[in-house]
């Protein structure tokens, strides 16, 4: 499960100073000026941090030629474009520019299609369709976002942009016949032909996702495990593999993240990043429903490794591994939560054909406690620190959307009520904050699938106006149980993209 990000960020760790010595560019090949710039330009890329500092000269992205700087790798067909990117100074032209570009050559009149925002906050999808054509544009009603992606789909490029917490504004321009293989890359552009400007690029992600002819829950593609501190949104990947990992849980003694992959679950060791299998004996169909208990001295896992004719069983077994405990009498039954005592379970349970949510003694004795009664889909079920209320999620009102009740089932209360889907609420530490999944409008309701793009949201505790706090590609196993730091500062996660 080795990677080439993670090879690399462990070479840097070890030897900074081959950072500018061998001038690494992360996820970028190349870096060039294009056209005749007057003033060099320069990519720095900061391994430790994960963050593109360019600096570039150039008259103008305009008309029938550019002259700018730009930081580039070669990509064919579909892929997603995303980064936080700001200029850094006051500049001199309000024009100077920032932003995603594909090109078809480096050519200064090549055709190209980008994602620009400007010094003085205009933000605009400009292409030329076919070289040395003019280029035309597309205005933004957003000034001065920070969150820019631009997406290629096909024939069509879509440009999203955001103010940081906010939801995307789209754009799509359609009907590009271009090359399926592109030159894709960050860039700067000073708009004036004797200064050189510079533009900070962060948090920034190269999306290829899978075939359109892929089958969910049979093809998979890479997974980035990442973390974010939620105050500032600045985001870390920690680990990447080429094959699907889940569902990371952050330990209460923070030293440790447990994820799911390919039916075992690892541990990986903060301190070092090494990554070792928990052993869970018997049990090695387990899926992305693993909870840990508030002490950290146990793990509830859900695992199709039993009877058949059940699916999905809760098991719990040490933190450190052994022989798994049988938990629920039937199945199927997903795991999502711990009562802070350690007595109780919570989990999702279809019986009926209905999915509801159960709690049941955590050392297996006793029957089963069903806590709603719905037709439609409740899952996601999560006890707040001080156990007052168990959070989950319900398609009940039409929409999939935040609740809370009391931990007998009684004063069920709906927190969330917009036109996004919001999947497994996870309370922090502090009781302070419940940060969430979203999927967009066009998802079902009762559905929750793999390699969309989605957001992570957090509401206060008592409920609120979400504020968008990541935007990734993922969905399905990016955040299915709680994985909160135990200072509250962070959350871990998993994004999705097809790895070289």
């Amino acid at each position: 499960m080795k990677s080439k990000r993670f090879l690399w960020i462990l070479i840097f760790s070890l030897f900074p100073q081959l950072s500018s010595a061998q001038n690494y560019l992360g996820d970028f090949s190349s870096s060039a000026d294009i056209g005749p710039v007057k003033h060099k330009g320069q990519t720095l890329y900061n391994p430790k941090d994960q963050i593109y500092r360019l600096s570039g000269s150039g008259s103008n992205i305009w008309f029938d030629k550019d002259e700018f700087h730009f930081t580039y790798k070669k990509l064919s067909g579909n892929f997603i474009l995303r980064t936080r990117a700001k200029f850094i100074g006051e500049g001199v032209d309000p024009h100077r520019k920032l932003g995603w570009m594909v090109r078809t050559t480096t050519e200064p009149s090549a055709a190209m299609v980008c994602a620009t925002v400007h010094g003085d906050g205009l933000t605009s999808i400009q292409y030329r369709k076919k070289e040395g054509t003019h280029i035309e544009e597309v205005k933004c009603p957003i000034n001065a976002p920070d969150i820019i992606q631009l997406e290629r789909r096909g024939r069509s490029f879509f440009m999203s942009v955001a103010t940081y917490g906010n939801p995307f504004w789209t754009v799509e321009i359609p009907d590009f016949d271009f090359p399926v293989e592109m030159l894709a890359g960050l860039f700067v552009c000073s708009h004036n032909a004797d200064v050189v400007e510079k533009a900070e690029f962060a948090n920034v992600r190269i999306v290829i996702p899978p075939d359109t002819k892929f089958t969910p829950y049979n093809d998979y593609i890479g997974s980035h495990l990442e973390i974010m501190e939620i105050q500032t949104g600045a985001r870390k990947i920690l680990y990447s593999a080429p094959n699907s990992i889940q569902a990371p849980n952050w330990s209460p003694d923070n030293k440790t993240l447990i994820f799911n992959s390919e039916g075992l679950i690892y541990r990986f060791d903060l301190s070092d990043n090494k990554i070792d299998v928990l052993p869970t004996d018997f049990a090695n169909r387990n899926n992305n429903d693993h909870v840990l208990s508030f002490d950290g001295t146990m793990l509830g896992i859900s695992s199709s490794s039993g009877e058949a004719q059940y699916g999905s069983i809760v098991y719990t077994v040490p933190v450190n591994g052994g022989v798994p405990q049988r938990i629920t009498p039937l199945g199927p039954s997903y795991l999502h939560g711990w009562s802070p005592d350690g007595k109780w379970l919570t989990y999702t349970g279809r019986r009926n054909d209905k999915y509801n949510i159960y709690k049941i003694l955590s050392n297996g004795k006793g029957d089963e406690i069903k806590l709603t009664d719905q037709p439609t889909l409740d899952d996601g079920s999560e006890y707040t620190p001080n156990g007052k209320f168990i959070y989950f999620n319900s398609a009940r009102t039409g929409s999939m959307e935040l609740w809370r009740m009391l931990p007998d089932g009684s004063h069920q209360e709906q927190l969330t009520d917009d036109e996004l889907q919001n999947w497994f609420p996870h309370i922090s530490p502090d009781g302070k904050w419940v940060v969430f999944l979203s999927y967009l409008p066009e998802v079902d309701a009762q559905d929750h699938p793999f390699y969309k793009q989605v957001y992570l949201r957090k509401i206060p505790l008592d409920g609120g106006r979400p504020k968008v706090v990541a935007y990734l590609y993922g969905g399905q196993g990016s955040i299915n149980v709680p994985s909160w730091s135990p200072d509250s500062r962070y959350i871990a996660f998993i994004s999705n993209s097809k790895l070289d």
